[in-house]
């Protein structure tokens, strides 16, 4: 069974030695600097620059766009699958949960998507996936609204609670 395992920053180390992720997309900030864990394979490793907002350009921070979105469907469908693939941003709340949605559709686009989102929200009760991101996931998918609906469907996560990695899995249908 497929799985991604959706992290904050702080622990994308642990996360990925304890689910032996060879693979990661980092969803983080232009200038924001970090290790990348030595058991990811630096060819496998896609780092996105982008800011947790949802609308375009505001003082100077770079929003989610198309091409974000089309690397993410890119690398996800070139994902072996033989390990989870690990996702992360800042906190592992918003860009990253979104990312894992995207992710998971382009590798099993049979994937019914309020379901999936129902699955998201019981793994994780304070994701609140970005909703540019969804918006131009759905878009590239071609899900004709149905993620955009199942996202909204789920609503708001609950506040922060702090650091809570958590995996995203399903079965082919």
């Amino acid at each position: 069974m497929p799985s991604i395992i959706v992290s904050p920053l702080k622990t994308i180390g642990e996360m990925a030695a304890r689910h032996q992720a060879t693979e990661m997309i980092s969803l983080i900030a232009e200038k924001q600097d970090f290790h990348r864990p030595g058991i990811v394979q630096a060819s496998r490793h896609l780092k996105l620059a982008m800011n947790d907002i949802a609308f375009a350009g505001k003082d100077g921070l770079v929003a989610p766009q198309e091409s974000h979105v089309e690397e993410i469907i890119a690398f996800a469908r070139a994902w072996d699958q033989s390990a989870p693939l690990l996702v992360h941003c800042w906190m592992g709340v918003s860009r990253s949960p979104a990312a894992a949605l995207i992710a998971a559709l382009a590798v099993s686009p049979d994937l019914d998507d309020a379901a999936l989102a129902q699955k998201l929200r019981k793994a994780s009760p304070q994701a609140t996936p970005n909703s540019r991101l969804i918006e131009i996931g759905d878009a590239a998918l071609g899900r004709h609204g149905r993620l955009v609906s199942a996202v909204k469907e789920i609503g708001r996560g609950a506040d922060y609670q702090g650091d809570a990695p958590f995996a995203l899995s399903w079965r082919h249908n």
